[in-house]
C-alpha cells in the first residue's frame, strides 16, 4: 500500500516538474544580430535600441514574459554573422533572432535560423530574394522589401518629367535592389549606374562625372558612412544647387546628425517619419529621445516594430513559443500599433504600408530629422508576394 501511496505521489510530482518546464514562466530569450562596428554601425545601434526601447515600454517583459536579450555585432562579415548566430542558437538557445540591417548579412544567416525552427525577425535587411520563391514560414521583415522604397523615388522622378537619371548604389544584393526599385517606376534615360564597394567614403570621382554626365536628378542609395560622405562632398561640389538630389536611407535620422546643414532640402523615400502625427509614433519619437537623446530613424523605428510584434504575438500565444503553428499565426496577426501607422504582414511575411517621400529639416530645438512631404504609395505590397507558395 504504502509503495502504491509512494508511486502515485512520484507520478504527481513529475507531472508538477512537467507542466513547470513547459509552461512559459522562464524568461524569452531575443538574440539581436546586427552591425555595430565601422561605417554602419548607427544603423545597427538605431535597431537594437529601438528594440530595447519597445521592451522598457513593458516593463522588462514581451508577451508577459521577462526577457534576456544577447546582443551580437556582425560586424558586416557574412562569415562573422554565421558562427555568431550558430551561438544564439547552439549555445544562448534564443527563442527569437531579431536582425540583420545588411541583405548580403541576411543572405548567410537565413538558412542557419529558420532551419533551426527559430523564428528571424529582419528589423532592415528586406532582401527581394526571400520574398518570393525562397519565402519562409519563420521569417518575417518589419521593414519593407529592398525595392520598395527605391520605386518611391523612381515614381517622383517619373512624376516630376525628369528624363535623365544617373544611379548610385552599393555593389551588393540591396543596391542591386535600389537600382531595380528606382527602374521600376522610371521610364526615363539611365545615364549611369554606379556602383560602389560597400566601404567606399572618396566619391570625388564619381561625382566628377555627374558633372560631365549634366543628368536631370541623382538617385543615390548610400546607407551609414558612405552617405555622410558623399552628402557632405556632394554639397561641397556645388551639384546640389544645379541637380535635385533623390535617395533612400543616405539623408535620414542615422546620417542627419553627421550631415547636419549639407543635407538640408534633400529629398528621401520612406515608410515614416518622426513628425507622423499618431498617437503610437508620439510614445515612439518622445521616448526615444528621452532615452538616447537623439531623433530616431527608421532602424530605430523598425527594431522598435520587431519587439512590439514579438510581443503582440506572445499575448495571443499566453506567452508559448512552444506550438510554431500557432505562433507563426499570431505573428502573422501584426496586432500592434506602429508608430508609422497602418502595418499588416502579407503572406511572405514582408509588410504592407505606406510610402511617403520625406525632406531633410532641421527642427526648432536645433536637431535634424526628415519630414513627410507627400504620401506617394497606399497600402503598398511588394510583387514578390504573389510567388511565394505561403497563405
Amino acid at each position: 500500500m504504502l509503495s502504491r501511496v509512494f508511486g502515485v505521489v512520484l507520478a504527481m510530482c513529475l507531472l508538477a516538474a512537467s507542466a513547470v518546464a513547459q509552461a512559459p514562466s522562464d524568461k524569452l530569450k531575443v538574440g539581436i544580430i546586427v552591425t555595430l562596428s565601422g561605417p554602419g554601425a548607427v544603423l545597427g545601434q538605431q535597431a537594437r535600441d529601438g528594440f530595447l526601447l519597445a521592451l522598457k515600454n513593458r516593463g522588462g517583459k514581451l508577451g508577459g514574459r521577462e526577457v534576456d536579450v544577447v546582443v551580437a555585432d556582425d560586424e558586416l562579415k557574412p562569415d562573422v554573422a554565421v558562427t555568431r548566430v550558430k551561438k544564439l542558437l547552439e549555445s544562448d538557445k534564443v527563442d527569437f533572432v531579431v536582425g540583420p540591417i545588411f541583405s548580403n548579412v541576411l543572405g548567410a544567416i537565413f538558412k542557419p535560423v529558420t532551419e533551426s525552427g527559430t523564428m528571424l525577425i529582419s528589423p532592415n535587411a528586406g532582401a527581394s530574394v526571400f520574398a518570393g520563391k525562397a519565402c519562409s514560414p519563420d521569417f518575417f521583415v518589419t521593414s519593407y522589401e529592398n525595392n520598395q522604397v527605391h520605386a518611391v523615388l523612381g515614381k517622383v522622378a517619373q512624376d516630376k518629367g525628369y528624363k535623365r537619371a544617373f544611379l548610385m548604389a552599393p555593389n551588393y544584393q540591396a543596391g542591386k535592389d535600389a537600382v531595380a526599385g528606382f527602374k521600376s517606376m522610371f521610364k526615363g534615360e539611365i545615364v549611369e549606374e554606379d556602383f560602389v564597394p560597400l566601404t567606399q567614403l572618396d566619391f570625388q570621382a564619381d561625382l566628377a562625372r555627374i558633372a560631365a554626365a549634366k543628368p536631370d536628378v541623382i538617385f543615390a542609395f548610400m546607407p551609414g558612412g558612405l552617405g555622410i560622405a558623399l552628402v557632405k562632398q556632394f554639397r561641397q561640389s556645388g551639384l546640389a544647387e544645379k541637380i535635385p538630389f533623390l535617395s533612400a536611407f543616405t539623408v535620414d535620422e542615422s546620417t542627419l546628425p553627421a550631415e547636419q546643414d549639407a543635407a538640408l532640402g534633400l529629398f528621401g523615400g520612406s515608410t515614416w517619419a518622426p513628425d507622423m502625427a499618431n498617437a503610437a509614433n508620439k510614445i515612439f519619437v518622445d521616448g526615444y529621445l528621452a532615452a538616447y537623446h537623439t531623433v530616431p530613424g527608421s532602424y530605430a523605428m523598425q527594431g522598435y516594430d520587431a519587439a512590439q510584434a514579438i510581443d503582440a504575438a506572445l499575448r495571443h500565444t499566453g506567452g508559448s513559443v512552444a506550438d510554431k503553428d500557432k505562433l507563426r499565426a499570431a505573428m502573422r496577426l501584426a496586432d500592434f500599433a506602429s508608430p508609422r501607422g497602418a502595418f499588416r504582414f502579407n503572406n511572405n511575411g514582408y509588410p504592407v504600408q505606406d510610402f511617403y517621400l520625406v525632406k531633410a529639416a532641421k527642427r526648432p530645438d536645433g536637431l535634424y530629422e526628415t519630414q513627410i512631404v507627400q504620401k506617394v504609395f497606399t497600402d503598398y505590397a511588394d510583387s514578390f508576394a504573389k510567388e511565394c507558395p505561403l497563405h
